[in-house]
């Protein structure tokens, strides 16, 4: 029962991380060169190049983390990006005001989602995933034998069942 718990909260936890770049990462997809400019406003080189490989990152990333593939990778490919985003883009220190107060606010967000992605990359997804599905598919079946065959089997070997004519236990013998 807690572990199917736990399991549920692993996919919830996975599916609200992901809302919190998924759709930002598709309207970047779709304005790749507009978010490239703002790249190239904050001082970014290769502002293409670097805007194509977040694109990439943060969409194939949430991706990746709902379905629960290769989370280690995948946590901490996210982390990196959340923390690279929250400095070059959340530069708060560059102004004064609210402005930097909802800059600040945007940059730790952007920190706290970077931690959740470490607690995914050294959690895992648990059972409700791919990473859960494969391990579940590749376990090795479990045994037919009737529950009395064991047991009787068991009480053998720890000395309990019928013992058979031949040699004695060297504790009988001595």
């Amino acid at each position: 029962m807690i572990a199917r718990a736990q399991d549920g909260t692993l996919l919830a936890a996975r599916l609200l991380l992901a809302a919190a770049l998924l759709p930002t990462g598709i309207a970047r997809a779709l304005n790749v060169s507009g978010f490239a400019l703002t790249l190239a406003g904050n001082g970014m080189p290769f502002p293409n190049g670097v805007a194509t490989a977040a694109v990439v990152v943060q969409v194939f990333g949430p991706l990746a983390l709902i379905l629960g593939v290769l989370p280690r990778l995948t946590g901490l490919a996210l982390a990196v990006f959340a923390t690279a985003t929250a400095f070059v883009i959340h530069d708060f220190w560059h102004y004064i005001g609210p402005t930097a107060v909802a800059e600040r606010t945007l940059m730790l967000a952007d920190l706290g989602l970077a931690g959740g992605f470490l607690m995914y990359a050294l959690t895992g997804p648990g059972a409700w995933s791919w990473q859960g599905w494969r391990a579940g598919a590749m376990a090795p079946a479990p045994s037919a034998k009737p529950a009395a065959k064991t047991a009787a089997k068991n009480a053998a070997a720890r000395g309990g069942g019928k013992r058979t004519a031949g040699r004695q236990p060297a504790r009988a013998a001595a």
